[in-house]
């Protein structure tokens, strides 16, 4: 029995347009029943107000619902639904839908290939996000989607998408009149709190980073933590995270692999280009038809760097009151990435606090492999 994993990129008209889906359904290149995970970038603001991407998700329950006999609500516990905001630039709104079933037939190919997991975790109390509770938590929902995706080794984990929760008013006015301090009252820094903590998580559950350097204190403000293999973002439309680890195992009957790296910094093109050529093969400047017919996505994170500076130069996104930081991030590496590959239907989202180094972030892709 082997596992084999499906990725479709499908382009959509609008965050509640799922025509290309049915599409590839009556096609018969997607049974509904297979879907795991869905990663949708919408083009709302990526703020605590964006809701395209509860929109998204409600899309996508409702939708998913008939086809898996069950109620549209249900459909979360079934579904890993994470939906990023945010398509400024040249990024194209798109659905990244991965599908997985479980086949007789043994793999040929004798190299590991691409399998993915799903986890969820409890909802969390307002002070608790941003929080250990949050860290400990995240962990241990990747290491449970770990053992969903037949995943043995961190090592072998190349990407965990996280999607957490955000603090709104309403949840700071329930925290305190309950006696207790939310780790923030602003509602959008709450956004990178949320992020920080359940990146950590990832770090802790990978090995990336010892639990004893841990704690309450450490979410945004030891920037020596980090994962280089987590992905999260914060959102209106959940009360707890859910959690997606794509990564490689020997066994999986799929036709693709992924690999990741780090940017390390905002315009770092050579390390994206560098995790092409050495892991798949692939020479962005030199095979554009291999990279077109073969590339899947890229799935990366997006940071203005904290220092105020790229490459020693001074940058204004954090000084912008008009546009926030995440905005200006997303359309730079968004130019960055797509001049490296030639696409723009590429997963880009914003806010990298413990995501990567300070200024910069993981970057995984995900490609078919050519048929022996």
């Amino acid at each position: 029995m082997s596992q084999n994993v499906g990725v479709h990129v499908v382009a959509c008209r609008g965050p509640g347009d799922l025509s290309g889906v049915q599409a590839l359904i009556d096609a018969g290149d997607i049974d509904p029943c297979h879907i795991v995970a869905v990663m949708g970038k919408t083009e709302g603001n990526g703020c605590v107000n964006d809701h395209t991407r509860d929109f998204a998700a409600t899309a996508w329950c409702h939708f998913l619902a008939p086809y898996l006999d069950c109620t549209a609500d249900a459909v979360h516990a079934r579904v890993a639904l994470v939906m990023s905001g945010g398509t400024e630039g040249v990024l194209s709104p798109h659905f990244t839908v991965f599908t997985r079933e479980t086949v007789d037939s043994a793999p040929t190919h004798g190299e590991k290939r691409l399998v993915v997991g799903i986890a969820h975790t409890r909802d969390f109390a307002p002070e608790e996000m941003g929080r250990m509770a949050q860290v400990e938590a995240t962990a241990d929902a990747v290491r449970d989607a770990m053992r969903d995706a037949g995943i043995a080794d961190a090592a072998d984990v190349h990407f965990a998408q996280v999607k957490c929760p955000l603090l709104t008013s309403a949840k700071v006015d329930d925290a305190l009149r309950r006696g207790a301090e939310p780790v923030t009252r602003d509602t959008y820094e709450s956004m990178g709190y949320s992020r920080g903590a359940s990146a950590l998580g990832v770090g802790l559950a990978l090995g990336e980073i010892a639990p004893e350097r841990l704690s309450d204190a450490a979410v945004l403000h030891d920037a020596t933590l980090h994962s280089a293999r987590a992905s999260v973002s914060a959102g209106i439309e959940l009360e707890g995270n859910v959690v997606i680890v794509l990564g490689e195992a020997n066994g999986s009957a799929s036709a693709f692999r992924i690999g990741h790296t780090l940017m390390r910094d905002a315009v770092d093109a050579v390390g994206v280009r560098t995790l092409l050529r050495t892991y798949f093969g692939l020479d962005p400047e030199r095979d554009a038809g291999a990279i077109a017919s073969r590339l899947v996505n890229l799935l990366a994170k997006a940071e203005a760097s904290p220092d105020g500076r790229v490459r020693g130069a001074r940058h204004t996104m954090l000084n912008d009151s008009d546009i926030n930081s995440t905005r200006h991030a997303r359309a730079a590496v968004g130019g960055v990435l797509a001049s490296v590959v030639g696409r723009t239907a590429l997963y880009v989202s914003g806010g990298a606090e413990h995501q990567g180094p300070p200024g910069g972030g993981p970057v995984a892709a995900i490609v078919r492999m050519p048929s022996s």
